[in-house]
């Protein structure tokens, strides 16, 4: 599951850039066309860029909990040894991500497929259909759900010492904010 996430992590990172060059032509598209008297963008372009930001956005999730990114308060945690640690992603995962995901697909699941059903496309003219992109709701839940099954292995196998802690250098999604030094300036 880890090696699938990380793909569709670094997809998702691609989408990002194509992201930017769709949103790059529609604002250079609607002025240029504008000063010619022509539209060189369609609501089909801005809803690409809107669908693409909601790729990266889900696909990025289970990523991003793979590589221990997602923000979260370290004002405890920050300090405690890495089998608590261990035990608070266990106990985290187990009470709250995993519950959490199976709720979201379950109640998710209706409204997707009669979005299906219907066929749902966009109000706007000349937009896209919608069906297709909340497909990608239950996907993210899957992927949450089949990550966090991993995490929770992981974190299992680590508080029992079966598996040593990642080191910090393999923590590389963890910013570390330096406090500022006094009488420092960057003038």
């Amino acid at each position: 599951m880890d090696r699938l996430n990380t793909i569709i992590g670094r997809l998702s990172g691609w989408l990002v850039f194509l992201m930017v060059l769709v949103g790059g032509f529609n604002v250079i598209g609607r002025y240029l066309g504008n000063a010619l008297g022509q539209n060189l963008s369609s609501n089909a372009l801005i809803e690409t860029q809107w669908y693409l930001f909601s790729l990266v956005f889900l696909l990025g999730a289970a990523y991003t909990l793979k590589e221990n990114a997602h923000v979260r308060m370290d004002v405890l945690y920050s300090g405690w040894p890495p089998r608590r640690k261990a035990l608070a992603d266990f106990i985290g995962t187990v009470l709250f991500l995993l519950p959490f995901s199976g709720f979201a697909l379950w109640f998710t699941w209706t409204p997707v497929l009669n979005s299906w059903r219907i066929r749902e496309s966009s109000p706007d003219p000349g937009g896209l259909p919608r069906y297709p992109i909340k497909s990608f709701i239950l996907v993210i839940f899957i992927l949450l759900i089949a990550q966090g099954l991993s995490q929770a292995i992981k974190s299992w196998a680590i508080y029992r010492g079966a598996i040593a802690p990642p080191s910090p250098s393999e923590l590389s999604a963890t910013v570390t904010v330096q406090p500022e030094r006094e009488g420092h300036d960057d003038a």
